[in-house]
């Protein structure tokens, strides 16, 4: 977006959009990630959809590293790890311990590079070039392999 103001200020710009609107949720694996944009925030039945989605596309057993948040520890998300049958198996993370999440590093790479200087008007908008960024950043393995370089985990 281009602005202008007198030599010697700085030019201020307003947006009025709510960022608050939409959540995005992902799945890593070493090679790939897959994600949801929702309206709104994520709860235990996304967060089980998801799962579902992920148990479904993904062949052989899947391990789940999330934090303890209240969403992960759902009805909604124990009946899928119930219905996987072992296929499918939760590890936690340590509370408040975001930098052991590798997705956490894939949001930040998100929001400092790819959308840092987006100003948008309306929800679909940030749908839309949040969805066209990490479309993008699929493509790039660099980008996946440092998201599990930089949380250290032990795999």
């Amino acid at each position: 977006m281009r602005t202008w103001a007198r030599r010697g200020e700085t030019p201020v710009l307003r947006e009025t959009f709510n960022w608050e609107k939409l959540s995005v949720i992902a799945g890593l694996t070493l090679r790939q990630f897959y994600f949801r944009i929702y309206e709104g925030s994520i709860n235990g039945e996304r967060a089980a959809e998801f799962l579902r989605t992920l148990h479904r596309h993904l062949r052989g057993r899947l391990l789940v590293i999330w934090d303890g948040a209240a969403i992960h520890r759902s009805k909604p998300v124990k009946a899928v790890l119930t219905e996987s049958r072992g296929r499918l198996w939760l590890e936690r993370l340590p509370a408040y311990a975001p930098e052991l999440n590798p997705v956490e590093y894939l949001w930040a790479h998100l929001k400092e590079h790819q959308i840092a200087n987006l100003l948008v008007e309306h929800g679909w908008e940030l749908s839309l070039h949040a969805t066209r960024a990490l479309r993008r950043m699929r493509r790039r393995p660099r980008i996946i392999r440092a998201c599990w370089v930089q949380s250290e985990l032990c795999l």
